[in-house]
């Protein structure tokens, strides 16, 4: 059945070494929210390594039925079917997780999106909650490689909103969200896995 599920190749990317940093971040109670689950191959796999913890796996209402003919195939107590959540539509209608994940999607989003998933991320991350956000970032408004430039200009000509972000940009969101950055730790494949952590107020 595995050959006639949804697939992407940047979703297989980097999966081990993600789930590293999770193993690292995250606690077998924790109930984490997924941002953007796009086929489902992130949740499923994330699962199944951390079998302690709930994951809530959301997209766009559009990819909902998509994301989730994997993750009922997978049959996983702790991966409940996935929820439809736009970013720029509050409230999200979901419980408040205790850690948000996210992976290639500030890119894909326009900027006044990005804007509102960190003003929800700070509405419903419970305090000392992690965010983890993967993908790839600019520093100093400069790339990290000559292919990352490549790619910023192909995701723009697909759409003009989408891009590369600048990570003081993204970073001065969290801050503003009520979030404290913790970590910055290099992927293969030039992207990034920033951690961020709910400032207890």
């Amino acid at each position: 059945m595995e050959q006639f599920l949804p697939f992407s190749q940047a979703s297989e990317n980097n999966k081990h070494a993600i789930l590293e940093i999770l193993k690292r971040h995250l606690h077998s109670s924790d109930r984490i929210l997924e941002i953007g689950g796009g086929t489902g191959q992130h949740a499923v796999f994330f699962t199944e390594g951390l079998s302690g913890l709930y994951w809530q796996s959301s997209d766009i209402a559009a990819n909902i039925d998509t994301l989730n003919l994997r993750i009922k195939a997978a049959q996983l107590v702790n991966l409940p079917e996935a929820i439809p959540l736009d970013v720029n539509d509050m409230p999200w209608g979901c419980q408040d997780p205790t850690a948000i994940f996210s992976a290639n999607s500030l890119h894909i989003m326009s900027m006044s999106s990005v804007e509102n998933f960190f003003a929800g991320v700070g509405a419903y991350l419970q305090p000392q909650g992690k965010l983890l956000v993967y993908g790839p970032f600019k520093y100093g408004g400069e790339y990290t490689t000559p292919s990352n430039a490549g790619f910023d200009q192909w995701l723009k000509s697909r759409g003009p909103e989408s891009g590369i972000r600048d990570f003081e940009w993204v970073n001065s969101l969290a801050e503003k969200a009520g979030l404290s950055f913790i970590e910055d730790k290099s992927m293969p494949a030039n992207n990034q896995l920033l951690v961020w952590k709910k400032v207890e107020k």
